[in-house]
């Protein structure tokens, strides 16, 4: 959520930030600006009124002890109407202050200055490439290889359940296990603390990362508890946070979780959603980072480059974009995803979204740190490191072999207790 002294402030800056984001309800910027002036002044006639209730209260007491009745009652006629005045300006007060979060709600982050305008991710800017990304024709596709190999069974999964949540079955089962473990060893090693968080979170949490009143339609959501399961561990990891006030010297916080997430993927059908493309129950782990302002972006990077070390140890063809405003979600100031190369399908499939939402989620979650003596916002970010569906699909399609079989990357061997798949 921005914040609204920066609109103020900024508001041609977040015009143009809106702009790039192809954001069409800009006439939003000055009504936030408009309510909240009505609120303030509100809030300053309330506060005077206020004072004088107080002020006058005292001198009814003591004109009681003087003697003095019939003037204090008097007083106290005013004191009622008074009250009346009160309670009409407290109502007013609390329909600004909701009608100035309902706005806020529906405006978006603003995208960093290096991120370009544009309409889709037509727009998006290859920063970054490595391996070999050329078709192989001779390639199977995931799907084909699952089932050649029994490693997972997608019918099996809709008997169960529905489409989108496959059974891993014996070898399937061990690799997806071995990438959680090796994912959560790598992040340690880089200096973040894992937590296990709970799976489901409640409404406040889904408004304070900016999955709600946003994204709820992608949510899966158990109506008697008022709760939901979570699309990813960012929500509930960044939550630890909500209405904290952190010591300076607590930042950075580095975070990283395993675990199971559930989204809905409505609308979602077709070739693209094939296999282990676009599941509505999959597997990742998630890296959050809770930074002073001056240090995020440079947090960013690092976040990144962690990424990027990841993919090179499996040994798989990807790429950086750098997300263009039409592209970047809703809460984001700067989002790189990366993308590995599916040599069976020939077209690039995305694994890791990192981002920098800046005070957007802060200014949400009420996360603070002191600073000479003050609250600042904090800067929150997060990156999957990494989601396991297309990362498991790309090792199967692209490290197939001359004699059919599927070669583990080098370093995941430990943690699968073999060195190939094959018949």
């Amino acid at each position: 959520m921005l914040v609204v002294s920066a609109i103020q402030e900024n508001k041609e800056k977040v015009i143009e930030g809106l702009k790039k984001r192809n954001f069409k309800e800009l006439g939003l910027v000055d009504e936030v600006i408009n309510t909240d002036e009505l609120r303030r002044k509100t809030q300053f006639e309330l506060d005077n009124l206020l004072a004088e209730s107080n002020k006058l209260s005292k001198e009814i007491g003591q004109l009681f002890q003087q003697g003095k009745a019939d003037e204090a009652n008097q007083l106290k006629e005013k004191t009622a109407q008074q009250k009346a005045e009160i309670k009409e300006l407290q109502d007013s007060l609390a329909e600004y202050e909701e009608s100035l979060k309902s706005m806020l709600y529906q405006i978006p982050n603003i995208p960093h200055e290096k991120v370009v305008a544009g309409a889709s991710a037509e727009d998006n800017e290859i920063v970054f490439t490595k391996g070999d990304a050329s078709p192989k024709p001779e390639a199977l596709p995931h799907w084909e290889l699952a089932k050649k190999f029994n490693l997972i069974d997608f019918e099996l999964g809709v008997k169960i359940t529905g489409a989108g949540f496959p059974v891993y079955l014996g070898k399937g089962a061990r690799l997806q296990r071995a990438l959680i473990q090796y994912f959560l060893d790598k992040n340690t090693e880089a200096g973040y603390t894992e937590v296990i968080p709970p799976f489901v979170v409640n409404e406040a949490s889904g408004i304070g990362t900016g999955q709600l009143p946003d994204k709820e339609g992608q949510m899966y959501y158990v109506n008697e508890d008022n709760l939901y399961l979570i699309p990813t561990s960012e929500v509930p990891v960044t939550n630890i946070f909500r209405d904290e006030i952190l010591d300076s010297s607590q930042l950075p916080v580095q975070l990283t979780a395993y675990s199971p997430c559930f989204r809905r993927e409505a609308g979602s059908y077709g070739k693209d959603v094939r296999g282990l493309n676009r599941l509505h129950q999959f597997e990742k782990v998630e890296i959050v980072r809770v930074e002073k302002p001056e240090n995020s972006y440079e947090a960013l990077e690092a976040m990144v480059d962690h990424v990027k070390s990841l993919l090179e140890d499996l040994e798989l063809p990807y790429r950086i974009l750098r997300l263009c405003g039409g592209d970047t979600g809703f809460a984001s100031a700067m989002t790189y995803d990366f993308e590995v190369f599916s040599a069976a399908q020939e077209k690039w499939l995305e694994v890791s979204s990192v981002s920098n939402f800046e005070t957007f989620q802060a200014n949400r979650l009420k996360l603070r740190y002191k600073k000479d003596g003050k609250n600042e916002l904090c800067h929150t970010l997060n990156g999957s490191a990494l989601a396991l569906p297309r990362i498991m699909a790309s090792i199967l399609e692209n490290h197939q072999q001359a004699d059919g079989s599927i070669l583990i990357p080098e370093k995941l061997r430990a943690y699968t207790g073999f060195d190939k798949i094959d018949a």
